[in-house]
């Protein structure tokens, strides 16, 4: 099988090879070559040990050289050349004590964790494929490479990225992999929550970011986000609902586009049902405050993952509005738009569209028109360039302050309900009236 390499990796393989050594692109490059896609990087691997890379090459950057990595750089861009090594045993599950440094591109590949990641490619030799990682490709099935325990305990990452090649790929679980995750799934807690967060994000950019529902059947879930794994089996007893609480968040999570944002807000917008659910004298369940107590869920989860600021804030403010029922008309449309701005405003009407496609399908089709109506509404507010913000207003704190009040919370107040009289009549919104209208307030008129 021939793959197409780069100019810059071919040349970099040469250069090794003219040195004496053997050299290959391996890794997840050459799984991405094999199924059609572009690889993001070429990770290059050789017998050349790190001083002789070092020797070969005019720019180099010490990126792992304990673990026998070097980073050459070509035309500003990094590769990273690394030396065929047998790892050592794991104490911290992510990093070896110590490594071998082997002459076999087999015994480096023996190292690696799943066999579609196991295989190496150089123009002379063609594809090396030790494992049968090509015909799993072909199989569609993500596969550990020797035993799946020992691969699990070196580095129980390995668990979160075999869902994660599950859902970017469309793959399944081999067995033996699959009964290898359940047995050690609490090893996750070893691992840091920047790279949690990290392979979490890459399943709900994925095509199938609903599998949350089978790291909730492998046992991961429950130790990386316990609220949401006891969501699954949480019935919903009412007419609106057709799943349990769990089902229902991943058929909302499947429903929303490719947005991380809008895809956490999916994936924890109902994280606090399990803890507000009664039960009426009907037997119909009902989930009283849940935006709330799931606002407060997600709050709590997204911080200990260490998600940044600023999505954090925009995920909490979907997930606190997201059962909110907008009425299609416009001085409400202006409110909900002022406080989530006009992205965040479109991306609540996906989020609750989502939610809806999510429920029983009988009342989906009604839900839909008013939420269809409300678009249209903002749409049009945001073409006209309609006011609807305290920062559209003609005038300002600075004028208020001119016109006789005192610096404090009352310059902040009145233009608020400036603003609001602006929501109802966009024509309010001249200086001769706001400034009436403020000296109105002022006397509490």
């Amino acid at each position: 099988m021939r793959l197409v390499l780069p100019e810059t990796v071919k040349r970099i393989l040469s250069r090794l090879q003219q040195g004496g050594f053997f050299a290959y692109v391996s890794g997840g490059a050459v799984r991405d070559m094999i199924m059609g896609r572009t690889p993001h990087d070429y990770d290059i691997s050789t017998n050349a040990k790190p001083e002789e890379i070092k020797k070969l090459f005019k720019h180099t950057v010490d990126t792992g050289i304990k673990h026998g990595t070097v980073t050459v750089i070509i035309n500003r861009r990094g590769y990273e050349i690394t030396t065929f090594r047998r790892d050592g045993r794991y104490s911290d599950g992510r990093h070896p004590e110590s490594v071998q440094f082997v002459n076999s591109v087999r015994d480096d590949c023996l190292r690696r964790d799943f066999t579609i990641n196991a295989m190496s490619y150089n123009d002379e030799e063609g594809l090396l494929d030790f494992f049968c990682g090509r015909r799993d490709i072909n199989r569609g099935i993500v596969r550990c490479v020797g035993n799946a325990e020992q691969r699990f305990k070196e580095d129980a990452l390995r668990m979160l990225r075999a869902v994660r090649f599950c859902a970017v790929f469309g793959f399944e679980l081999e067995e033996q992999t699959r009964a290898a995750i359940r047995k050690c799934a609490v090893l996750i807690k070893r691992v840091s929550s920047e790279r949690i967060v990290e392979e979490l994000n890459k399943i709900l950019l994925s095509d199938r970011p609903d599998s949350f529902r089978l790291m909730h059947e492998l046992g991961l879930l429950a130790h990386i986000i316990p609220q949401l794994d006891n969501c699954f089996g949480e019935a919903q007893n009412n007419r609106f609902h057709i799943y349990d609480v769990g089902e229902h968040i991943m058929h909302t999570v499947a429903n929303t586009p490719q947005d991380l944002v809008l895809r956490w807000a999916a994936l924890l917008h109902d994280v606090g049902k399990p803890c507000v659910s009664s039960v009426d004298s009907d037997g119909i369940i009902h989930f009283y405050g849940h935006h709330r107590e799931s606002k407060r869920i997600a709050n709590d989860v997204l911080h200990r993952l260490r998600l940044d600021n600023a999505s954090l804030k925009d995920i909490l403010t979907l997930i606190e509005n997201h059962d909110v029922r907008i009425d299609p008309s416009p001085p409400a449309v202006k409110r909900m738009m002022s406080k989530t701005g006009p992205a965040l405003f479109e991306k609540l009407l996906r989020l609750q569209t989502a939610d809806n496609g999510a429920k029983n399908p009988v009342y989906f089709e009604e839900k839909k028109r008013r939420i269809d109506a409300v678009r249209e509404i903002f749409e049009t507010v945001i073409s006209a360039n309609e006011p609807y913000r305290v920062s559209d207003l003609v005038i300002n704190g600075r004028d208020l302050l001119k016109a006789g009040y005192r610096p404090g919370r009352a310059v902040g107040d009145t233009l608020k309900a400036l603003a609001d009289e602006v929501i109802i009549d966009p024509t309010c919104n001249e200086r001769r009236y706001l400034l009436k209208r403020a000296a109105e307030l002022k006397r509490g008129k």
